[in-house]
């Protein structure tokens, strides 16, 4: 069921690039940063290569557009960041929930390793796509948001571009290698969200190594004892 989801997937993008040209690209590279739905760039920009291989696209704006399509979508979802943060403090459940100190860490993190993290993120499949939402909570710089993300992106979109160029119809090969990938991080982020289940119900704490959480604890060590069943002091 998996791979016929993602043989469909696959067959829609290309499907769109063939037919719409370099506005789909545009339009797929938006969707696939803004993360909403997940639409893998490893398959994007491959075909795009491919395209640009066999004569249908031109190669320099492919290149231009694809980044284009990818920065115009990350600041949508840095938008949306950084317009629901004033809804952040107090969300969440149990011990999920996101208080102000979390969001003073958050800035601090950004205001202090902010260009790092997107750049290296927009290199790291499906983490790429989602990056952009902490970065506009985190109210980074708008400019250092964009010049980092087309310096993460570039060499990404040129890696893959280049890929589908060399392998021509064979470009679907590079799907072989990095569909794994995105499955190991689709098992990763289940995991993930298990892992903060647990701890919004109290069975793990919040922190790495996982441990018993309040819930698990009070189990444990069952009730302190109360004063029925004992016997008035003697006088």
């Amino acid at each position: 069921m998996a791979f016929s989801l993602f043989g469909s997937l696959v067959g829609a993008i290309t499907t769109v690039l063939t037919v719409v040209g370099l506005p789909g690209l545009f339009a797929l590279m938006a969707v696939e940063s803004f993360g909403i739905p997940p639409i893998p760039s490893e398959v994007i920009i491959p075909f795009a290569g491919f395209l640009v291989a066999e004569g249908t696209l031109p190669l320099d704006p492919t290149i231009l557009v694809a980044v284009a399509g990818g920065l115009a979508g990350a600041f949508v979802a840095y938008a949306v960041g950084r317009w629901w943060r004033s809804r952040l403090a107090g969300f969440g459940v149990g011990q999920l929930r996101i208080s102000e100190r979390d969001l003073a860490r958050m800035d601090a993190w950004f205001a202090a390793h902010g260009e790092a993290t997107v750049a290296l993120a927009r290199l790291v499949p499906g983490v790429r796509s989602y990056i952009s939402y902490p970065a506009g909570t985190a109210k980074m710089s708008p400019w250092r948001f964009g010049v980092y993300s087309i310096a993460g992106a570039l060499p990404w979109t040129l890696a893959l571009l280049y890929a589908g160029i060399v392998l021509g119809a064979n470009w679907h090969v590079v799907t072989r290698y990095f569909f794994p990938i995105d499955v190991a991080i689709v098992v990763l982020l289940v995991a993930a969200g298990v892992y903060l289940g647990l701890v919004a119900h109290g069975d793990l704490a919040w922190g790495w190594p996982p441990r018993a959480g309040p819930r698990r604890s009070d189990a444990g060590h069952g009730r302190p004892p109360t004063d029925v069943g004992r016997l008035p002091p003697s006088t």
